[in-house]
């Protein structure tokens, strides 16, 4: 139908209201109740029209379109009415916006300064609520709200968690909180945010320290995506787990990951440590569950994959672990013509040789490389690569180093020559080809990384019947996750935190490392250790072997013709390019020892620069699934902030030293529904309508 506003036909369908149909026409009107993604209530009087035929002004939030229905939007008694309503809400609201969170965004000042409603004609009142901070993720600023109840609309129709209603105070007014003014967590709250998003003045806000400056907006609405080096869409594939849909949760990982299962086994799960619901108790296992989707081994992805047309230009990757494959995978799948030369007899990278069969199975680790390699990749195993500018003379186009850090780092300790000492790389790596070593029944490893574990719980499956783990890190500070920890513990690992090594006692064979308890441990403004010890504490534990596991670093380097740094790492500009034009390099070999993800995460970013020096565009992105619209009504669940952390299956202790079977089972799938509805769905906040400001309009 057609209706007339200030003298402007618009067309507007049935059913809608004068108010919608002028914003969708672009003729602003005033309005605040009202917001995009909510039903109207009339309420604030702002959104006043004169309509001819009526008397008086009338909300246009609440009248609907008629044929040739005549509106004016600045008629005298509109005017007066949206001032009166406007003097009448800014009446117990703060007169000073500067303190404010949302000054410069908030809507209410937008509005007033868009009516000439000025500071003067304010007719005051004292309201003196105390701003509740006592929940976790959201605080509530009283005095700063208008009553709109757009956050109770949000609340019960949005979401149908129906915490948040209008309640009566003491001296007979009216404010926003919970039945009973119990707490947010009592009363059933998801913790969603969508009444902070849809809140006009800057009274529910995102509690103090939630939102980082160093980040955007939506990276500080979905943290554990932002958290993840390769920006995995986390709540997504959780969403879809909670519904059972493991297919459609492992085309949404795989659009970022070609290692799913393989970073479900061994990821360092930095995206748990940024989960908001830490602020509640325990995070979300998100790793465990990326594992329990991939182990479906679905292959419906597959149908969406796509690799481009062959464009005649070749490139070389040295090393075929999980930057140099994940790099691999993205340059074929942009067509050009990918060789990996890989040294060792098979591919993985330190997946292969530097992460226990206990952690990740060979079975899991083949499989992704074989979905891998389906692409096109030439995969040249036992082969050591010649130097980028051999390559590069015999016809490649573009070399990629991916060569990681398979050399330990030795300690510069007395006895440290003597027979029965070991590295850490060299000895996971004979342990993962089953190649025999002579292991006494005492063994002592140095270091307190995850490694350093994976080192000891090494040691006791190859008979070792007493391992200990010495480190200068008290219990705290340890790089070891918990459950390295726990776990280590659990099978017989003795850790001696907070102790320096002072020498490996012995003459031709170890037969003791000596210890001090370490008071305090630190770096000084020159990056350099300082450590203060304990007197009288030195004790030597008797060992049979030393595994130092106090770090890896690359191992022929120099070898390749180009400008390093810090010894042996590669130096590489802001697009992964070294000194020599054509050759990049990624991952560990450049960064240093740090995660399973943020190799692959260089790997991808590599493969952009790459294609782009190649003569294609550099993206390297890809749907493997249709994009769907999440159902923003999630209802009320009971005890829904005190739900546990769910944790997998473990073998017990005295089972699962005994031999290298993998000690963690994957997630039911009962469990696994369980805890992705754990997720606080965070990025339902993003799919939340922005309202215009007037002078948008």
């Amino acid at each position: 139908m057609k209706i007339i506003i200030d003298n402007q036909e618009v067309q507007a369908k049935e059913g809608m209201s004068v108010l919608e149909a002028a914003l969708q026409a672009g003729i602003y009107i005033p309005h605040l109740c009202k917001h995009p993604d909510l039903e109207a209530v009339g309420g604030c009087r702002l959104c006043s029209v004169e309509i001819e035929g009526r008397e008086g002004a009338v909300p246009s939030c609440k009248t609907s379109v008629e044929e040739g229905m005549k509106v004016t939007v600045n008629g005298s008694g509109a005017v007066t009415t949206r001032k009166m309503a406007m003097e009448l809400i800014l009446a117990t609201h703060p007169a000073d916006c500067t303190g404010c969170p949302k000054y410069g965004k908030c809507e209410l000042q937008s509005l007033y300064q868009y009516m000439g409603v000025s500071p003067e004609r304010w007719k005051k009142k004292t309201r003196t609520v105390a701003t509740d901070e006592s929940n976790p993720l959201i605080k509530h600023l009283f005095t700063r709200c208008i009553r709109c109840g757009r956050c109770v609309r949000a609340c019960r129709e949005l979401r149908g968690v129906k915490v948040l209603d209008f309640q009566k105070t003491e001296d007979g007014g009216v404010r926003i909180g919970t039945d009973g003014n119990v707490s947010l967590k009592e009363a059933g709250c998801k913790f969603c945010g969508a009444c902070i998003e849809v809140c006009p003045t800057g009274s529910i806000m995102d509690a103090l320290g939630v939102m980082k400056e160093d980040m955007s907006y939506a990276e500080n609405i979905v943290p554990c995506k932002t958290a993840c080096p390769a920006h995995t869409d986390i709540p997504r594939y959780l969403r879809y787990i909670k519904e059972g849909e493991y297919e459609k949760a492992t085309a949404v990982i795989r659009e970022k990951l070609p290692f799913p299962e393989t970073l479900g086994c061994i990821c360092n799960h930095i995206c748990e440590d940024a989960c908001k619901r830490n602020e509640l108790g325990k995070p979300l296992s998100i790793c465990k569950l990326k594992r329990a989707a991939a182990a479906e081994h679905s292959k419906e992805w597959k149908k969406h994959r796509k690799v481009a047309e062959p464009t005649g230009r070749k490139a070389a990757v040295i090393g075929g672990g999980p930057a140099g494959l994940t790099a691999a995978y993205y340059l074929a799948k942009k067509g050009h013509e990918v060789t990996v030369f890989e040294a060792n007899e098979k591919a993985g990278g330190q997946c292969r040789y530097g992460i226990p069969a206990y952690r990740l199975p060979d079975e899991v680790l083949d499989r992704e490389i074989s979905d891998i390699l389906e692409v096109g990749i030439k995969l040249k195993l036992n082969t050591k690569a010649e130097t980028p500018e051999e390559l590069l003379a015999k016809g490649y186009d573009g070399v990629l180093i991916a060569t990681g850090t398979h050399q330990g780092t030795i300690l510069p300790l007395e006895g440290n020559e003597l027979s029965g000492v070991m590295l850490n790389a060299e000895f996971l790596k004979k342990a993962r080809e089953n190649k025999a070593m002579s292991l006494g029944d005492k063994v002592m490893v140095l270091g307190g990384g995850n490694v350093a574990y994976d080192c000891a719980r090494t040691a006791l499956r190859l008979g070792a019947k007493e391992v200990h783990i010495a480190c200068l890190e008290n219990d705290k500070s340890m790089t070891a996750t918990e459950d390295e920890k726990v776990e280590g513990k659990e099978e017989g690992i003795l850790l001696h935190s907070a102790h320096s090594f002072l020498r490996i006692t012995g003459s031709n064979k170890v037969e003791g490392v000596e210890l001090q308890k370490v008071d305090k441990f630190y770096f000084d403004e020159n990056h350099r250790a300082v450590i203060e010890s304990v007197e009288g504490t030195k004790e030597i534990i008797p060992v049979d072997n030393v595994i130092f596991a106090v770090g890896q670093k690359p191992e022929g380097t120099d070898k390749f013709g180009l400008e390093l740094t810090h010894g042996p790492y590669i130096k590489v500009d802001d697009k992964s390019a070294t000194s020599r034009a054509g050759v990049f390099a990624a991952g560990d070999v450049v960064t240093g020892t740090k995660s399973v993800i943020a190799a692959i995460a260089a790997g991808r970013k590599s493969a952009e620069q790459m294609d782009l020096y190649l003569g294609g565009n550099g993206d390297i992105s890809e749907e493997l699934l249709d994009k769907e619209i999440p159902k923003s009504y999630f209802g009320r669940k009971e005890g829904f902030s005190e739900l546990p952390r769910l944790y997998p299956v473990l073998l017990e202790s005295d089972i699962r030293k005994e031999s290298f079977a993998a000690v963690e089972k994957t997630f039911t799938c009962e469990d696994a529904v369980c805890e992705a509805s754990r997720c606080l769905q965070c990025d339902l906040r993003l799919n939340l309508t922005s309202p215009k400001l007037w002078n948008e309009y």
